[in-house]
């Protein structure tokens, strides 16, 4: 049985966690909102009918013809009591009446689902009895209509917590699957120049123990610079890595050919070494300015003539040459060069992660994919064009700044 990915899991776990507080607070957000319409609706309800029995009871003269769902009961100053027909039992408040025909001041008052008003209305004392039952009514109507929508809307806030969970786990998912890419870049990469390097010391330490001439080990001695060097590329590469999907991070103009000349001229020592002629070819009228970061740029150009050099054979050329086109505005860059040249099957995998060739012989590295990464990110593109025995030739085009 499979043991599920501890970071998947992670993921998963605080994905789920993150929806149930996003449903619970959206849900309760919804509740809140359909008892606060419940309590404004109720309250305007019981506003009206008490300004309504509070008009009645100031300009009714009589007990005839009261607003629906109004009684008035009416005594005179002899003591007799008159009342609307049909007025509900235990009504009027004779005690409230008492108080008011004896000085007292008006009353407002509730009894169950009724409100009263009691008042003085010349020789007589009025008492007008409302009842809450269309209130009440008009809440049941609102609950009803309240009660579909507030699940419907349950209903969405579940959905909205997933999906807002989602999206706010998704830089830990990327963090997470970043961290794993550069633990499996950095075993990859690192595995075998290390055995190279403890190997080359191991043979080194045994020859100083045997008393081998100092002028004899000098070969050894260089092939583990180069190999340090060469580790040391590739520890720049892995940490270049992590930090190409940070589109964040504030660019500034850079003049690639400054950027060339500096690179190319890094590279001169190694070049005449290796019997190799590095040329840099570019326009002084017409500038290749783009807007972008420095450093990248220049990884990317010292990737490409560190290709160029590693498959370029003694009496070779390279040939670095800058442009500009103006149909849209871009800049280009050619590294082109004469040596051991690419299969066009592979013209397009050189770009991925530690790609082997067709014939699963020669290794691509990270140099090259993360060049690519550079390049898109900074709204270009790169190509490789080339034959078998015939070169290669990479070209980079990126947006034109000025």
């Amino acid at each position: 049985m499979t043991r599920p990915d501890p970071d998947e899991e992670l993921v998963r776990r605080a994905r789920r966690t993150l929806a149930v507080r996003h449903t619970v607070v959206i849900a309760l957000i919804l509740l809140a909102v359909g008892a606060v319409a419940l309590y404004v609706v109720s309250r305007e309800e019981r506003a009206a009918l008490a300004a309504s029995i509070q008009q009645t009871a100031a300009t009714e003269e009589d007990v005839v013809d009261p607003p629906a769902g109004s009684w008035i009961f009416r005594l005179d100053a002899g003591g007799a009591l008159t009342a609307t027909d049909d007025a509900p039992p235990g009504f009027p408040d004779r005690a409230a009446l008492d108080r008011v025909r004896a000085g007292g001041p008006a009353e407002q008052s509730r009894i169950g689902d009724y409100l009263l008003v009691t008042r003085r209305h010349g020789t007589s004392t009025i008492q007008v009895v409302g009842s809450l039952a269309a209130s009440h009514a008009e809440t049941r109507r609102l609950l009803a209509a309240l009660g579909p929508a507030e699940l419907l809307g349950l209903a969405a806030a579940v959905v909205a917590g997933r999906l807002l969970a989602r999206r706010a786990t998704a830089p830990l998912g990327d963090a997470l699957a970043r961290q794993r890419r550069f633990v499996a870049d950095a075993s990859h990469e690192l595995r075998t120049p290390i055995a190279q390097l403890h190997t080359r010391a191991q043979l080194l330490e045994h020859d100083l123990r045997a008393g081998v001439a100092a002028a004899d080990m000098a070969p050894d001695i260089d092939r583990l610079v180069a190999g340090t060097r060469q580790l040391g590329e590739i520890v720049e590469d892995l940490l270049l890595s992590t930090h190409l999907t940070d589109r964040t991070e504030a660019g500034a103009e850079v003049d690639l050919g400054v950027l060339a000349d500096a690179v190319v001229a890094g590279f001169q020592e190694r070049a005449r070494s290796q019997h190799v002629e590095i040329a840099l070819r570019a326009d002084p009228e017409r500038p290749s300015v783009t807007h972008g970061r420095e450093a990248a740029l220049r990884r990317v150009l010292t990737a490409l003539i560190d290709n160029a050099l590693s498959h370029t054979p003694h009496g070779g050329h390279i040939g670095v040459e800058l442009g500009r086109l103006d149909s849209p505005p871009r800049v280009e860059v050619v590294v082109r060069d004469d040596g051991a040249g690419l299969d066009p099957a592979d013209a397009k995998r050189l770009f991925d992660r530690f790609a082997r060739g067709h014939d699963d012989h020669r290794r691509f590295g990270l140099g090259l994919a993360l060049a690519r990464e550079v390049v898109t990110g900074h709204g270009g593109t790169i190509e490789a064009d080339g034959a078998p025995g015939g070169g290669a030739t990479f070209t980079i085009r990126l947006p034109a700044s000025g």
